[in-house]
């Protein structure tokens, strides 16, 4: 494998041990466990000034903390994304300043890009033919680009609620589609029977590729070095599996280690009240979640009943001493709405949960009045053009 000169391997965050990259691919040979990237941070030569000669072009001019080095990406320019001031939203909040890290100017519109083109290449560097996942819908649309991008089959299973653009665009890219009838968990269930007949097919799906959640950490580093070094108070973060909370907190982290910054900041969960199992979990003070029978909730993306990385995003939020919180579906929409409406930006419907759990956070006195917040956006509006406007005409505007 090509790999940077301080990565190390990978580490499970169960067992502890650590394995070759090249010969371990997915899951913990020992036990099964998540596996992480792990890096020499003594080798790692970044530096301030070193960064800002570099053109803000891409998230791998990070490439000194990714396992891959720029040249061997399988890249589109993903990354780079624009951090736009709010004030009207910071009014509201009563907060110093609110920030949207925009993720809908990613290559195919979401934060998703960010996951992929670290676990396509790392499928190129194991010399895979066909990539597979279950998907809500946008990761499967940006891996059936990057396979396509690599020259690589993708097989990508949707459940039949999936936005019209994500199945579309997955044939365009010349993904091999399969909606399966239901949710997620259904999709994932047809993807894993697939598996078992496909032992060929190397998988993109969260947390069983070590590197998705690599790719998003890179939201933080831009976050910070684009507010010119200083750590937001609080980050805000809408949250299914947790993929880009688990992998920001690992990058604010890593930023400290190194001397960059000097602290870390407090993240958020933000949920839908329909299906929050990671804001039950940690008002309950668990470690691990209680998966959720019956989730109820439009916002697709973060329908995730039983995210299998809980005990991570439990513990990014504990460690950064952040929080969780749960809005309802009307919610949810109407700060998409007003956030359109009153700053121009185009949340996704599930992403605006962002925005609406800052104003439930703010309203039950989480923030200060001089604190800077930062909420993801982690999907272009046009995702969800369709329910947005059905909300919006519903309330006969």
């Amino acid at each position: 494998m090509e790999t940077t000169d301080a990565f190390l391997g990978l580490d499970c965050v169960d067992c502890g041990e650590r394995h070759d990259a090249a010969t371990a691919s997915h899951r913990c040979p020992d036990c099964g466990g998540i596996l992480d990237p792990a890096y020499d941070y003594d080798a790692v030569d970044l530096d301030r000034e070193t960064l800002a000669e570099r053109p803000f072009e891409t998230m791998w001019r990070y490439q000194e903390l990714l396992p891959f080095p720029a040249d061997a990406a399988v890249s589109m320019g993903e990354g780079a994304t624009q951090l736009v001031e709010c004030p009207d939203l910071a009014d509201e909040l009563g907060v110093g300043r609110v920030l949207i890290k925009d993720e809908g100017r990613n290559p195919t519109g979401t934060f998703k890009d960010r996951g992929q083109t670290v676990a396509v290449t790392a499928a190129v560097q194991h010399g895979a033919d066909e990539v597979a996942l279950a998907s809500a819908g946008n990761a499967g649309q940006a891996a059936s680009a990057y396979a396509a991008r690599a020259d690589l089959d993708s097989h990508v299973f949707l459940p039949s609620r999936a936005g019209f653009t994500n199945k579309a665009m997955v044939n365009v890219h010349g993904g091999e589609m399969t909606v399966v009838g239901g949710r997620i968990g259904d999709a994932g269930a047809a993807y894993e029977d697939a598996l078992d007949e496909h032992d060929d097919w190397y998988p993109l799906q969260t947390f069983v590729t070590p590197y998705r959640h690599e790719g998003k950490k890179t939201m933080l580093y831009e976050i910070v070095e684009q507010e010119d070094w200083d750590v937001p108070d609080a980050v805000v973060y809408p949250t299914g599996g947790g993929v880009g909370l688990v992998g920001m907190h690992k990058a604010a982290t890593e930023l400290r280690d190194l001397g960059l910054t000097d602290e870390l900041p407090s993240m958020y969960a933000a949920q839908a009240s329909g299906c929050a199992p990671i804001v039950e979990a940690f008002e309950a003070g668990r470690e691990r979640h209680e998966p959720v029978e019956t989730p109820d909730t439009i916002c697709g993306g973060i329908e995730i009943p039983d995210p299998g990385a809980s005990p991570l995003i439990l513990e990014a939020l504990r460690e950064s001493d952040g929080g969780a919180v749960a809005t309802d579906d009307d919610e949810i929409l109407a700060s998409a709405i007003t956030v359109a409406q009153n700053e121009g930006v185009e949340m996704g419907a599930t992403c605006a949960a962002a925005a609406s759990g800052a104003m439930a956070l703010a309203d039950r006195g989480e923030f200060g009045p001089d604190d800077t917040v930062v909420l993801l956006n982690t999907g272009a509006g046009n995702k969800d053009d369709d329910i947005l406007r059905s909300h919006l005409m519903g309330q006969g505007v």
